[in-house]
């Protein structure tokens, strides 16, 4: 099995982590088993698509500032060593 490792926002990890200690289970379990399971809209036969797999998992576009992509701000440290930090 391969590793991957990735940031997940606060509230996510706290959502995986609740659902593995409720169940006994590892935090890579719950995210697998996430990434497993079929979109009711998939068509059948139809490859899932990384998007419809992972989606569950993605922050909702209201939940993001209306100027994400054009207020310089949110670069601010953006590239910095986190040895500097």
């Amino acid at each position: 099995m391969k590793t991957l490792t990735l940031k997940v926002p606060d509230v996510l990890f706290s959502e995986i982590a609740s659902a593995a200690k409720a169940r006994n289970v590892s935090k890579s379990e719950v995210i697998r088993e996430r990434l497993q399971r079929k979109p009711a809209t998939q068509r059948k036969g139809a490859a899932p698509s990384l998007w419809h797999r992972m989606e569950d998992l993605v922050i909702e576009s209201d939940s993001l500032p209306s100027d994400l992509s054009s207020n310089k701000s949110y670069l601010k440290g953006y590239g910095r060593s986190r040895s500097h930090r």
